[in-house]
């Protein structure tokens, strides 16, 4: 079984799914592109990804609050589905009215998402933050603030921004992208290139602050399998999901967002976190 911690009054698996290859988010172009992915999940496809995690010991899901993955969810519970839902709020869209979007679907937390949240720490709108977070507080639900940056996650402890708990990025996304908007307010795609030394600058960071993390990127968007033979990558990934779970608290959880086109990734990961515990 895949170990369940207490995250304010909810039973939530260690390990949870997250949904970028739903929506077509790849930092891999030169193996499987955005468009590769979206063709594959369709939003039958997305329900089977969700019940396969589901009967695996994930319990709970990790989403962007977009219409598409608001019509899977709702799919996914007509056909008898119970994961948690943790939203992961959608820039695109007014906060007021998405977040009206959200509390339809009861989800357990709500989440601001970490690229525009990045953007608005470096272009000095801390304050303008602040009151995005306390307006999701205002859902009654608990409210987390998604990071990729360490110094970021730091500060927002220190200063006390509001948050109840972080979605931390274990790569740095933001080193090509400062001063940049969020791919999802652009509508630009980005390339990134994330690099191996960020880990433990993050994992440092989730040790030091004392609400509960969420590491996420833990297979660097699949860039750490690139290049490797398809029986080198289980032992990868073990020792990647065993480095995180070594290195964040003890009440700490980790995201991982899975291609289920070509094997059963999902199936992987939940043994290999099984075996981990075990």
């Amino acid at each position: 079984m895949i170990p369940k911690v207490n995250f304010f009054g909810t039973s939530v698996s260690r390990l949870t799914l997250g949904d970028n290859p739903f929506n077509g988010h790849s930092y891999i172009h030169q193996v499987h592109t955005g468009e590769e992915m979206m063709d594959y999940y369709t939003a039958d496809n997305c329900v089977r990804a969700l019940k396969e995690a589901q009967e695996q010991g994930i319990n709970t899901y990790i989403a962007l609050a977009d219409p598409f993955t608001l019509r899977v969810i709702r799919q996914y519970r007509l056909e008898g589905g119970s994961m948690n839902i943790l939203f992961q709020t959608y820039p695109a869209l007014d906060l007021e009215v998405n977040l009206q979007m959200m509390l339809g679907y009861k989800p357990i937390a709500i989440y601001h998402q970490g690229g525009s949240a990045d953007y608005m720490v470096e272009s000095g709108q801390i304050a303008e933050l602040r009151k995005r977070i306390q307006l999701i507080r205002k859902a009654g639900l608990p409210v987390g603030l998604g990071t990729h940056e360490p110094k970021t996650l730091l500060r927002a402890e220190a200063e006390d921004w509001g948050a109840d708990f972080y979605m931390t990025c274990l790569y740095n996304a933001r080193k090509s992208q400062r001063g940049q908007q969020s791919g999802f307010i652009t509508g630009k795609p980005k390339e990134l290139v994330l690099f191996p030394e960020d880990r433990f600058e993050m994992f440092d960071a989730i040790r030091k602050v004392s609400k509960p993390c969420i590491a996420f990127k833990i297979f660097a968007g699949g860039q750490m399998f690139c290049g490797k033979k398809p029986e080198e990558i289980p032992a990868l990934a073990e020792a990647a999901l065993r480095e995180t779970f070594t290195n964040v608290k003890p009440g700490d959880l980790a995201c991982i967002g899975v291609f289920q086109k070509f094997k059963d990734e999902l199936r992987e990961n939940t043994h290999i976190t099984q075996r981990i515990f075990s």
